[in-house]
Formats: structure tokens, sequence, C-alpha cells
């Protein structure tokens, strides 16, 4: 799939309905790299030292400001979090918000981003940054469900393949709705 054909399927996408709330608000950055022949998706792995969700996968991404779109908020975490300059992702549209176990509401923004521009990674926040092909995302047979016991409660949650790290959760769940609009007929 192309940078093109990817701006086009958020064209024609209906903006999602607005959230019925609950939870803590907040925004993560889907920036697309629009590498030509292989775009990708730029994930991070979250500092070991953080308080919550050390070492996981994740999206630049953080609470909503009081008076700040979602978008101004994906922005500006992904110019705290991995340096990216605010003007240089181009916002095509959102996703449906995912409400989280661990109480947020999370709006998805999605973004193109040409590749080349330098990457700042927070060592307060972020351990790592990478990419992640987009041609696995939109692979059928890529994302798979698991489940494991939580305080004595079977959660369920979606999982993604790569080679070094373990990506699942809210991120996982973000990814597979991206994956469903670009490739709908494909994706379960």
């Amino acid at each position: 799939m192309t940078p093109a054909e990817i701006a086009g399927r958020f064209r024609d996408l209906p903006r999602p309905a607005p959230s019925v709330g609950g939870g803590v608000a907040s925004a993560v950055l889907i920036p697309i790299l629009a590498h030509p022949e292989e775009p990708s998706i730029l994930l991070t792995r979250r500092a070991d030292t953080l308080r919550s969700h050390a070492g996981q996968v994740a999206l630049p991404g953080g609470r909503i400001e009081p008076g700040e779109t979602p978008e101004e908020a994906a922005l500006r975490e992904a110019a705290e979090e991995v340096g990216m300059d605010p003007r240089l992702p181009e916002v095509l549209g959102r996703l449906p918000d995912l409400l989280t176990g661990t109480g947020f509401r999370v709006t998805p923004v999605v973004a193109m981003v040409e590749p080349g521009f330098p990457l700042v990674p927070a060592p307060d926040e972020v351990a790592e940054v990478f990419e992640y092909p987009l041609a696995r995302l939109l692979d059928p047979a890529g994302p798979e469900r698991r489940s494991a016991v939580f305080k004595g409660v079977e959660r369920r949650f979606w999982v993604w393949p790569h080679e070094e790290h373990y990506i699942w959760g809210a991120t996982a769940a973000i990814l597979l709705s991206l994956a469903r609009v670009l490739k709908p007929e494909e994706v379960r």
C-alpha cells in the first residue's frame, strides 16, 4: 500500500462518532512513515524506569490538556517523546476512541510523515524507537488473540508479531483498528 493509497482511505472515511465519555482523555499519534516502497509505523518502547507500563511498546501520546484537541495533544506528545517537529506530520484523521482497562479513553490520531527527520527520544520516557512495516500490519494472519489471568480475571488481548518486541494491549488494539481501516476485507 502506497502513501497515497493510505491518505485516500482516510479521505473517504467518515469521522468517528464522538466519544460517550468515561476514562481520562488522552491521545496517541500513529505516525506512518511515508517510505515510497514500504511505509511503516513509528513505535516506541517505553523507558524501564517509568511507573506505569514500563518497557512496553507504545505509540507517542499522553493526556489531553485543557483546551487541546486530540490532534494537538498527539502532536505535542510526539514532540516531547521522540522530538518530532509538530509541523512535519500531515494529520489524516482519527480512529475510534479506545477505552483501556487502566482507565484511559484514547483517541488515535493518524498522520503521514516523510521519513528522514531526526529522532531525539526523551530518555526519561523512551528507551527505543523502531519501525513496524505496514505490510506486516496488513497481513491477515498477523494479529493473534491471546489471554492471561490478571488479578484473578481472564483478560483477552491482541498481539502483533515482532522479532524483538511484544506488541500487545492498547497499542495492539489501535494497530488492529488501523489495519481494519486500511484493508477491511483482509484483517479480522
